[in-house]
């Protein structure tokens, strides 16, 4: 209400100013000019446009505001804190520097001149992926119908489908594809559950731990992000992480053995038999899980590309009288290398 009543306040006023100015310059008393304005706005606050379009669709600032909407709602999850190259972007296409090796560090040498390394590098050049909403229609009859701003709704829905996918296909990426010495891919050992499935106990957790220790990674920024089954197994027979889990509040969920612990809805699945990781939307198997996926948050990257919103009016549909509305938005997540530094924890059956 107190919104309102500003809004109006400030549209007097705007009016009072505008009808004083043209009074001005057609040479009338400025009290003439004024009260003619606000009758104006008043009489033109009473004609009616059907719901959310008084403004009008502004395809700018929509496309904007549903980027804004994706992106906020990706705050708080496990790719917070990855390094952001949107800047290096060009055409939706992203160009790194593959530099094999790393320089070796001597201590306290007395041998020179020192041996020379040279560390070989190329150009790898990534295409952004690419995001699209079906398109969703609203009709000019659910508009001047419904007591809500239908339209807004729309927009807030594709925000959300958007970065569901985004964080749907990073988290894939993230996980290594099989288990090598370098990319470990560890399975469950607690009691099996209903299913027959081996719960994930800490056990799990520390010898995954054990794992990068040998790998030489970094303690600081690694990072697990827990599916859905991990967490429900921990919460059972946890009671610290269940207490932390209850009190959460950020996208981080606790710390436990050097690990900065997260969820995600849906993580990769994995050929329990063979360590292997299904493709990308595959429907799940006999054997397979999903993993839960850790990595070490340096060796990430994430860059946000185009956007685009594809709208067509009521006006143009004689026969529907519909409006549509989609979005496309380009987007990528990737390692950007593998070797020490990702793994995963899959379920087995017992």
């Amino acid at each position: 209400m107190t919104g309102r009543i500003i809004t109006a306040s400030v549209g007097v006023v705007v009016s009072l100013i505008m009808g004083c100015l043209i009074a001005l310059c057609l040479d009338i008393p400025m009290w003439v000019g004024a009260v003619c304005m606000v009758a104006v706005a008043v009489a033109a606050s009473f004609i009616r446009l059907p719901n959310g379009l008084r403004a009008g669709v502004y395809v700018e600032v929509w496309t904007r505001q549903v980027v804004e909407h994706y992106t906020h709602a990706m705050e708080g999850t496990f790719l917070d804190g990855i390094p952001d190259f949107s800047q290096y972007s060009e055409n939706d296409v992203i160009h790194l520097s593959d530099v094999s090796g790393d320089p070796t560090v001597l201590v306290d040498n007395t041998t020179y001149p020192l041996d020379i390394e040279e560390l070989e590098d190329g150009d790898v050049s990534i295409k952004l992926s690419k995001f699209e909403t079906k398109p969703t229609q609203v009709t000019d009859d659910e508009l001047y119908a419904l007591a809500y701003d239908k339209m807004a709704l729309v927009k807030t829905r594709h925000g959300d489908k958007l970065s569901e996918g985004m964080l749907d296909k990073a988290i894939h990426a993230f996980a290594p594809s099989e288990d090598t010495t370098e990319t470990p891919v560890l399975t469950t050992s607690g009691d099996p559950d209903e299913d027959g499935r081996k719960k994930l106990v800490r056990a799990d957790i520390i010898k995954l731990r054990r794992q990068l220790d040998k790998l030489k990674v970094p303690k600081k920024n690694r990072r697990l992000v827990l599916c859905s089954d991990h967490v429900n197994d921990l919460l059972e027979v946890d009671q610290k992480f269940q207490n932390q889990y209850h009190d959460y509040t950020t996208g981080v969920i606790s710390k436990m053995y050097g690990f900065e612990i997260y969820e995600a809805a849906n993580c990769p699945l994995f050929d329990s038999t063979t360590k292997k990781r299904k493709s990308f939307g595959a429907v799940s198997g006999a054997n397979d899980y999903e993993a839960s996926v850790f990595f070490y948050v340096p060796r990430m990257f994430k860059c946000k590309g185009s956007n685009k919103m594809y709208y067509s009016k009521a006006e143009t549909d004689p026969i529907y009288k519909r409006n549509i509305v989609s979005f496309t938005a380009r987007f990528v997540a990737l390692p950007q290398k593998k070797e020490k530094a990702v793994g995963a924890i899959v379920s087995v059956k017992a």
